[in-house]
C-alpha cells in the first residue's frame, strides 16, 4: 500500500508543477489541477478497494497520514478557485473580503478545537475509533460529510485532517493576498484625479463601449468603482452625469477630444534636445 501510495502521489506533484508551468491563466490552471486530484484519488480509491490493508495499523496510517494529504490539495485548490472568481473589484473590498475568508478558517479551528489538540499532538489513543472504517462514534459529532460519503473509503475523522492541512495552506495564501495589497498600498504613488467628473465618466463611459475590460463582460458600476479606487474620487450618481452628456446638443465628446487634440499634439512636438 505504502509504495503504491508514494508512486501514486509523487505522480500527482510531478504533473501539478508542469501545469504551474504550462498554463499561465490561473483559472484555467487550478480547474485542471482539480481535475487531475480527482482523478488521482479515483485510483487511489481503486487501488484500496481491489487490495484492501493487511492490518488496522497499516488501515490507520493511511487514513490519518496518506489519503488526507492528497483530499487537502482537492480542498486547498477548490477554495482557491471560489475565493478568486467570487473576488470583488477594489483594493478595499478585496481586502474585506480575504478577512471574511480567514474569520470562516478561525470559525472551522473554534469548532473543532479538541480535535485539533489530538492531531497536533499527534496523540493516537483513540485512532482506531478515527482512522478505521465503519467504525465511527455518533457522539463525537460527526460531520455531515462523512454520512455522504463511501464507507469504503473514508472514515470519520480522515475528512477532517485534510481540512485541517489545506485550512494551513488556505490561510498562508489569503495572508500573502493581504500583505500583497497593503504592500502595493504603501509603496502606490497617490493619483488624484484633478479634472472633472464630467470627463473622468465620459472617459469610462467610453471604454465600457469599447469593450476593452474582460472582453466587455463587465458591469460599468465595476469600472466606475476600480477608477474611483484607483484615483481617489467619488463619482457620485455617473449614471446622471452620463445622461447630462447624452443631453448635449454640441460637442458630446468634449474631453475624449481634448484628449486627441492634447496626444497629437505631442507627437508633432519635435524632440526635445
Amino acid at each position: 500500500m505504502e509504495e503504491f501510495y508514494n508512486v501514486t502521489y509523487l505522480k500527482l506533484e510531478t504533473a501539478i508543477k508542469e501545469l504551474e508551468i504550462e498554463i499561465d491563466c490561473p483559472i484555467k490552471r487550478i480547474e485542471a489541477i482539480i481535475q487531475l486530484i480527482i482523478q488521482n484519488l479515483a485510483d487511489l480509491k481503486e487501488y484500496v478497494l481491489k487490495n484492501d490493508f493487511r492490518n488496522i495499523e497499516e488501515e490507520i496510517h493511511f487514513f490519518k497520514y496518506r489519503k488526507p494529504v492528497i483530499v487537502s490539495k482537492l480542498i486547498y485548490y477548490n477554495a482557491i478557485y471560489k475565493i478568486e472568481t467570487k473576488k470583488p473589484y477594489g483594493a478595499k473590498s478585496i481586502k474585506k473580503y480575504l478577512k471574511k475568508e480567514l474569520k470562516k478558517l478561525k470559525k472551522f479551528f473554534d469548532n473543532n478545537l479538541d480535535f485539533y489538540k489530538y492531531y497536533r499532538s499527534n496523540n493516537s489513543f483513540i485512532d482506531s475509533t478515527f482512522f478505521v472504517r465503519e467504525n465511527h462514534d455518533i457522539r463525537l459529532w460527526l460531520d455531515t460529510f462523512y454520512f455522504e460519503a463511501d464507507h469504503r473509503f473514508s472514515t470519520s475523522h480522515d475528512y477532517k485532517v485534510a481540512k485541517i492541512i489545506a485550512n494551513d495552506l488556505i490561510h498562508v495564501y489569503l495572508e500573502n493576498k493581504l500583505n500583497s495589497i497593503n504592500d502595493k498600498k504603501v509603496s502606490a504613488i497617490s493619483l488624484n484625479w484633478t479634472a472633472s467628473k464630467t470627463a473622468l465618466t465620459e472617459m469610462i463611459y467610453a471604454l465600457y463601449s469599447h469593450r476593452v475590460f474582460n472582453d466587455g463582460n463587465t458591469d460599468i458600476k465595476l469600472i466606475a468603482k476600480a477608477f474611483e479606487d484607483a484615483f481617489n474620487i467619488d463619482l457620485g450618481d455617473f449614471y446622471h452625469t452620463f445622461m447630462e452628456l447624452k443631453a448635449r446638443k454640441m460637442n458630446r465628446t468634449k474631453f475624449l477630444d481634448s484628449l486627441c487634440e492634447a496626444l497629437i499634439k505631442k507627437m508633432d512636438e519635435r524632440d526635445e534636445k
